[in-house]
């Protein structure tokens, strides 16, 4: 068995490089200039005889920078964030928050009648409400007991 010399130095600089790439793994580049992490809203869905019920987070943003989709197998948001006020000290500019664009596509479990739903957003939560096509409401499955 032929001895190794152990440097320790070496393993913190592999280590260094597969952690980048971690991190290069996850972020989204914008455009091909910055690269930055992506921004996905936390959504909540809830499915009643007559309508789902869809509500998403979307904090620190107006209506108007949203733009929400709705077909019948689907809803898309797309969005972005995007920087109003900087402060500078001493020639640093700090920021806390992140800004990007951002979309997320979800699939419905039943159809809907996507000319009749109704949307509300009230302090960062987007409540959707997707009436079911009359299809949807009066399908009946029969079960085969074997």
């Amino acid at each position: 068995m032929a001895l190794t010399r152990w440097e320790p130095f070496r393993e913190i600089d592999t280590l260094q490089r597969q952690m980048n790439r971690l991190f290069d793994s996850l972020a989204t580049t914008d455009g091909g200039e910055n690269a930055s992490f992506s921004f996905v809203p936390a959504a909540e869905m809830q499915e009643t005889e007559d309508a789902i019920h869809l509500r998403l987070e979307i904090p620190g943003m107006e209506a108007k920078d949203l733009d929400v989709q709705v077909t019948a197998e689907a809803v898309s948001i797309n969005g972005e964030r995007k920087s109003e006020t900087k402060t500078e000290d001493k020639g640093v500019t700090r920021s806390e928050f992140r800004y990007g664009k951002f979309q997320r596509v979800i699939p419905l479990p039943a159809r809907i009648q996507n000319d009749k739903v109704q949307a509300e957003y009230k302090n960062g939560v987007l409540n959707l409400t997707l009436p079911k096509a009359e299809s949807e409401k009066n399908k009946v499955i029969k079960v085969n007991l074997g």
